[in-house]
């Protein structure tokens, strides 16, 4: 059986707006019927989000999955915190990077992988305004770059 593309859900663009990311992981992620119902309806907002380790346990926090209307009259927490299903090692090494460096744990993507929702998950340092700043002229000047060398061939 061959192995499937795995298909976005959502990415993070904040993650690499606000971060400049490091090394990442990829982890499952542990959850309730209905919210495999409004992934599968890309009903999710990750602006947010962020992984905090507590008693050896990875925790995803800050991310809201909207409830389906089926049971929009029930009390439903959107906004719980999920557990994320890693390896003790990956756990431990984000742990002691966490708590050297200094370093963010945020997430990155959520997708489908052979029909299990996936998420990747990459550390970070936090990026002062001029770095952001920074980006966005080499993003424009790349552009522009691009832009004259098309004209130039014509």
């Amino acid at each position: 059986m061959a192995t499937e593309k795995p298909a976005l859900i959502v990415k993070n663009k904040n993650a690499s707006r606000n971060f400049k990311l490091n090394e990442s992981f990829e982890a499952g992620i542990a959850l309730k019927g209905w919210e495999v119902k409004s992934l599968r309806n890309k009903k999710v907002d990750v602006k947010n989000s962020y992984v905090n380790i507590k008693k050896n346990e990875a925790w995803l926090i800050g991310i809201k999955i909207d409830c389906p209307p089926s049971l929009q009259n029930e009390d439903v927490d959107l906004l719980r915190t999920r557990k994320l299903l890693l390896h003790k090692k990956e756990i431990l090494k984000i742990q002691k990077l966490k708590g050297e460096k200094g370093l963010t744990c945020v997430l990155t993507k959520l997708y489908w992988k052979n029909n299990n929702v996936k998420c990747e998950i990459a550390l970070g340092v936090g990026k002062k305004q001029r770095d952001q700043r920074e980006d966005i002229k080499k993003r424009d000047w790349q552009r522009d770059q691009a832009r004259i060398l098309k004209n130039k061939n014509k």
